[in-house]
């Protein structure tokens, strides 16, 4: 179990306390435990994709939250969103790649949108009257949280599904690399990098695509750069000296082109 601890949330929020934190981007950090959330009252955007994630009820301490992303995580159950339906402030869901998303993506999202109506983007979609419209008869609505639902159905608390302790899944480098423009300038809003234009973002339409595309090289530095956050002293080091070796590689073969 990878638990998100203060100490995580102080630093990547580059903040000194927990009800100052605005931001906060966890994408890909393995986590299973978010129960920090309770103490994040002020909250606003909340990145928390390509995790291990199976409960969102942290989240419904966080009154202030307007974006939420819980892209491929583990939410198996739509009575999850029990848990965000008195988030007044909350316009941006993502949630797709979730178990909960089958095996009928349309009542998925019928689902969300009658329960979350006031929603304006879903799964990097925008939301149209329609639609909400539609959701009051072809969705679900959901009264209950999982647990209260699971001892109305077996009059009992249902067992808790422990995350197998230590598991680590390889992203491969399609996976890694397929933000959506949103994801990506939020990743490099909170590392301090200018957002991308619409005219320069281009997400991967399969990894054997050429290196040479400048958009590609954007996406591979917003990569790089995500993944720094996630090693230590020694590790930068490494790549510090990896880095170096390349750049001298590179001037020498400039160098012999000159010539």
């Amino acid at each position: 179990m990878m638990k998100l601890t203060r100490k995580q949330v102080l630093s990547r929020a580059k903040a000194s306390e927990l009800d100052s934190v605005r931001k906060l981007n966890c994408w890909g950090s393995r986590l299973t435990d978010i129960s920090i959330c309770h103490e994040l009252p002020n909250i606003e955007v909340m990145t928390l994709s390509a995790n291990s994630i199976s409960t969102l009820e942290p989240i419904r301490s966080c009154q202030n939250l307007t974006e939420l992303y819980l892209r491929k995580n583990n939410i198996s159950n739509m009575s999850e969103l029990y848990y965000l339906k008195h988030l007044p402030r909350l316009k941006i869901l993502w949630l797709s790649e979730n178990p909960c998303c089958n095996p009928d993506p349309h009542k998925y999202r019928m689902t969300v949108l009658r329960n979350l109506p006031n929603l304006q983007k879903l799964d990097n979609q925008a939301v149209t009257a329609e639609e909400v419209s539609h959701s009051i008869t072809e969705g679900e609505e959901i009264t209950a949280a999982p647990t209260e639902i699971s001892i109305a159905e077996n009059g009992s608390p249902g067992p808790t599904k422990e995350p197998a302790c230590g598991e680590v899944t390889t992203e491969s480098e399609n996976e890694l690399l397929n933000f959506s423009m949103e994801e990506t300038n939020k990743i490099r809003e909170q590392l301090g990098m200018k957002p991308l234009s619409r005219d320069k973002f281009s997400p991967f339409s399969s990894p054997v695509e050429p290196y040479g595309n400048k958009k590609r090289k954007n996406n591979v530095l917003n990569a790089v750069l995500l993944l720094l956050k996630e090693l230590d002293t020694e590790a930068l080091e490494i790549v510090q000296r990896t880095a170096e070796n390349r750049i001298h590689q590179l001037q020498r073969k400039e160098l012999q082109q000159e010539r």
